[in-house]
């Protein structure tokens, strides 16, 4: 006799009015845009707020700033206002300087001075060398300069002309004359034999020996006389030279006399206006060595040698203005937006001379940002800085010392040039760095240093409460955007429209969304359609049509796969019953796009000890998500059906047509059914598609995406053709997050589209067979005529075969 089913033919469904959130544009409380103010604050962020402000005025070490969240949060606009609306009032910090080290050129001074100092320093230090310049080459031109200087050189000269003319005579007597011959920088006096009054050198006299004009023996003589006059004449090149060099001398000790006061002078003006023991320090070393360095204020030799010069020969004077706060008001602010090295640390650049060789100096040290940021806050992202190499390592030991140490910095360099190692500087900077919750995770598990210097995390919501004082502040948002982009007003249904996308950006009823970037891009793009219907006002319609043109460019696969559907390519049913089948609802994602199709799910049983396959599983296409949901559908079957007999059963579940992977455990409660139906024989409506994540007692937990699975499965039965018994069974705690389409919800109102909630599996049994579920009697049984019956029926039955058919064995 065959078994009567008890059916089940009323279902509770949701009501039109549950399925989405309106705002009503008449409460807002104006008629456009224009009637409000725009917001500047920052919204919705007030626990990140809270410790950014912390981080920021705390100014111990270490606490510096890392901000969280998702990107379009309005991470990097809070912490730019916080930054703006710091007290300006601050002292700007000093200005720093490096300057030549005369002693060690190779180890630049520092110099630190207050703001706009630095560059009034450099500009005084550029004068002097002009004054300078100027000065001392008129006193070498003046009378009396160039008469003392004769007057030197004219009693240098007779002294000279004194003891040649001694040493003439002497050698005159001899038979010899003295001449001069020019032997490198000196004019070296020589000996020469007098033959009849007249001189002749000694290849010469050689010569009228050979030809018997002079007498072998008179050429003897005068050879043996000039060696012998030589020692006398070293003696008196000896005397000439030293003559030479004490000439010098007197001209030089007249010249630094000349041009002492002068130097001396220019530096006590210098020295006056910068009453600093570095400046004093440095300018006496100035002073020094500009007496020293005369000659470089003399002309040079010609025009073409100055055009040659590689170098600007008053270079040991400049100052190189490494960080000018003249412009800073209060503690400056930097955004590094490429946090390479060299930007953040700065380097020490090289030239290329005419030789062929590398060079540099003081004058090429140049600062990064964190040193122009010194006294104030550096902010920027932290995986640009990640993935730059030597900057995390470099930032976290210039955060541990508070030392900056400007370095050359070329990787890729096979030479160095030569190497300066300017004077370190102290430095004490507020970094922020902006970055994703993983990036935060990842360096303060792995490296021990972050969690000591970035002390302060501020994480950032993607959603806010949806309250008036929120709304308000949503749309004065978009007064803002409006009046800054100058794009058209809103109206109050245009306002209303994007308080509800924000909503459904949120994913609750109760949220708005805080990923302020998208609604911005909406904003923007409906104000383009609004002009090209030449509208004054952006309305709910312009709203709309950004949203939907929004998606439709990103929609290409979510195309393909409804075309695949609809040509029956990939195999959905929207009508009929199955048994063993059942249609889930999966969610693609794209970037920020996400949609949501069915996908079919079937499920085989029979006797056995193998439990519940996952064919995703076992094809290694699941991820570890979706595999925790299949362990617990199978602990949900052991408590219900195998407490009274063991459970011998082979049960094998699939997503057919599915080849990229599945993920997530939001078919778990879709996957039971299509067991409990394989087990009862009783079929599942194919015009019905699941959604809901189980827990072993059988309660439907919610899940992500909800809205945009019912919209996947509606779309495809819209293409196949609405029969009016179509729909979709949610979980009840999903209710609170629906804000669907339009056309979904007019769909509903018309009786041709369905949205069933439900708590448990057996609510969920009872829509898919329309067939009662059947509850335990107190006996342990199940009513008769029920699936819960037909399932614990069949297992009963595969328990007493395994049993006959392996004698009694218990399976494991």
């Amino acid at each position: 006799m065959e078994m009567k089913l008890k059916k089940v033919k009323k279902f509770k469904e949701l009501p039109p009015e549950k399925l989405k959130w309106r705002c009503d544009p008449d409460s807002l409380g104006f008629n456009s845009t224009n009637d409000i103010e725009p917001y500047r604050g920052i919204i919705g962020q007030d626990r990140a707020v809270k410790s950014i402000d912390l981080g920021l005025k705390i100014k111990s070490r270490g606490y510096n700033i890392f901000i969280t969240g998702m990107a379009g949060t309005g991470r990097s606009t809070t912490i730019k206002n916080l930054l703006e609306e710091l007290d300006k009032g601050e002292k700007s910090p000093d200005d720093l300087l490096y300057v030549n080290n005369f002693r060690f050129p190779d180890h630049p001074r520092l110099i630190s001075l207050p703001a706009g100092k630095g560059r009034s320093f450099r500009e005084d230090m550029n004068n002097l060398i002009n004054r300078l310049k100027e000065r001392i080459p008129e006193i070498f031109k003046s009378k009396f300069y160039t008469e003392k200087k004769d007057n030197i050189i004219k009693t240098q000269e007779e002294k000279r002309k004194k003891i040649i003319e001694k040493f003439e005579k002497k050698v005159a007597k001899e038979g010899f004359t003295v001449i001069q011959v020019q032997m490198g920088p000196f004019i070296r006096p020589d000996l020469v034999p007098l033959i009849e009054g007249q001189p002749v050198p000694f290849n010469k006299l050689k010569a009228l020996v050979e030809e018997g004009k002079i007498p072998k023996e008179k050429y003897n003589n005068l050879r043996e006389k000039y060696e012998r006059l030589t020692d006398k004449l070293e003696e008196v090149f000896q005397q000439l030279k030293e003559i030479e060099e004490e000439t010098k001398q007197l001209i030089k000790e007249w010249d630094i006399h000349s041009v002492t006061d002068i130097i001396k002078d220019e530096v006590n003006r210098v020295r006056k206006k910068y009453q600093y023991p570095k400046i004093k320090e440095y300018l006496d070393e100035v002073e020094l060595n500009l007496i020293k360095d005369i000659d470089l204020f003399r002309p040079a030799p010609s025009e073409k040698i100055e055009i040659m010069r590689d170098d600007d020969p008053f270079l040991p004077y400049r100052v190189n203005l490494l960080v000018d706060n003249s412009q800073t008001k209060g503690a400056p602010v930097i955004i590094e937006t490429n946090p390479t090295y060299i930007n953040l640390f700065g380097t020490i650049e090289m030239s290329y001379t005419r030789t062929g060789a590398w060079k540099t100096d003081f004058t090429k040290i140049k600062a990064g940002s964190f040193l122009r940021a010194n006294g104030g806050y550096l902010v920027f992202y932290a995986l640009d800085a990640l993935v730059e190499p030597g900057v995390w390592n470099t930032l976290k030991r210039t955060l541990r010392n508070q030392i900056v140490e400007i370095q050359a910095y070329n990787p890729a360099a096979l030479i160095s040039g030569f190497a300066l190692k300017p004077e370190p500087i102290k430095a004490n900077v507020k970094v922020v760095l902006i970055g994703e919750e993983h990036i935060y995770q990842l360096l303060y598990h792995l490296d021990d240093d972050f969690k000591k210097i970035f002390k302060i995390k501020a994480e950032f919501d993607f959603e806010m409460p949806k309250k008036k004082k929120t709304i308000y502040e949503y749309s004065s948002f978009i007064k803002k955007i409006c009046e800054d982009e100058n794009l058209l007003p809103f109206d109050k249904t245009g306002v209303a429209a994007l308080i509800e996308y924000g909503v459904r950006l949120a994913g609750r009823q109760n949220k708005l969304s805080t990923r302020f970037n998208i609604i911005a891009d909406v904003i923007r793009e409906a104000d383009y359609w609004a002009r090209a219907e030449k509208k004054k006002m952006i309305g709910e319609s312009h709203v709309k049509k950004a949203i939907h043109e929004r998606f439709e460019r990103v929609s290409l696969i979510e195309d393909k796969i409804q075309e695949l559907i609809e040509e029956g390519t990939i195999m959905i049913d929207t009508e009929g019953e199955v048994v063993g089948q059942v249609n889930g609802l999966s969610i693609y994602q794209i970037g920020e796009f996400m949609f949501g199709k069915p996908t079919r799910i079937t499920a085989k049983t029979s006797i056995g000890r193998s439990g519940i396959i996952s064919i995703e599983r076992e094809a290694a296409l699941s991820g570890r998500t979706h595999d925790k949901g299949v362990l617990i559908l199978t602990g949900y079957l052991r408590s219900k059906y195998a407490q009274d007999k063991p459970l011998t059963v082979t049960a094998s579940i699939c997503f057919e047509q599915s080849y990229s992977g599945v993920d997530g455990d939001s078919a778990s409660s879709t996957e039971v059914y299509a067991i409990l139906s394989s087990l009862s024989g009783i079929p599942l409506r194919q015009d019905i598609a699941v959604t809901g994540s189980l827990n072993q007692k059988g309660e439907i937990q919610p899940i992500g995406g909800v809205n945009e699975k019912i919209e996947g499965f509606f779309d495809v039965c819209k293409a196949k053709g609405l029969t009016g018994t179509q729909g979709v069974i949610i979980p009840e705690k999903n209710v609170k997050d629906l804000m669907l389409r339009d056309d979904v919800i007019q769909a509903v109102k018309e009786g041709k589209f369905h949205i069933y909630p439900i708590r448990t599996i057996d609510e969920g049994i009872e829509i898919l067979t329309g067939v009662k579920a059947g509850e335990r009697k107190p006996d342990g049984t199940f009513e008769e005529g029920t699936v819960n019956y037909l399932v614990d029926k069949t297992l009963r039955e595969y328990a007493e075969q395994w049993k006959e058919f392996t004698g009694g064995e218990i399976p494991e």
